[in-house]
């Protein structure tokens, strides 16, 4: 399912008060905290903190999920892609958004037109997404593949604005 942002869907940015910053800023430092938890941090119920986050969950603001280490649920290979495309990059860029192994679909502005992330369980399984799935869509002129070697850095927890 592609995720959209508010914008994309035409709802324009979101726009957040101050209490609802401060339960994002929460979550981002631990997803699983509670409600109650982040109430009094926050200075809200329990209740009003379930349906603002129920709101944010609804509005596409935010999702809560669990992030996990590809490496230790079997997938041995993850690159990042660089798509250059002839046509509507749209297309293109929903049709790799249907394939499992893709979990990052941008497109973007400069040398590629599209930038992918794919989690594979081998070298082999990433061969055969690139060659047989990725380069096989319409419009699809070329990709370069970035091997991810060992992932230094990755945070969530960037605040709010």
């Amino acid at each position: 399912m592609s995720q959209k942002s508010r914008a994309e869907r035409g709802g324009g940015p979101l726009q957040l008060d101050y209490l609802a910053k401060r339960i994002i800023e929460q979550l981002q430092e631990d997803g699983r905290r509670s409600y109650a938890s982040i109430g009094k941090a926050v200075g809200l119920s329990e209740a009003a903190v379930r349906q603002r986050v129920g709101r944010l969950v609804d509005s596409g603001a935010i999702q809560i999920v669990a992030v996990t280490d590809p490496l230790q649920l079997g997938f041995s290979r993850q690159a990042m892609l660089g798509v250059k495309v002839a046509g509507d990059v749209s297309v293109v860029a929903d049709q790799l958004t249907a394939i499992d192994e893709v979990d990052y679909v941008v497109i973007t502005a400069g040398g590629f037109d599209l930038i992918v992330e794919a989690v594979c369980e081998s070298d082999s399984d990433l061969f055969h997404l690139i060659n047989d799935r990725i380069r096989s869509i319409d419009g699809v002129v070329s990709t370069e593949t970035f091997m991810y070697l060992s992932l230094r850095k990755q945070k969530y927890d960037w605040g709010t604005r």
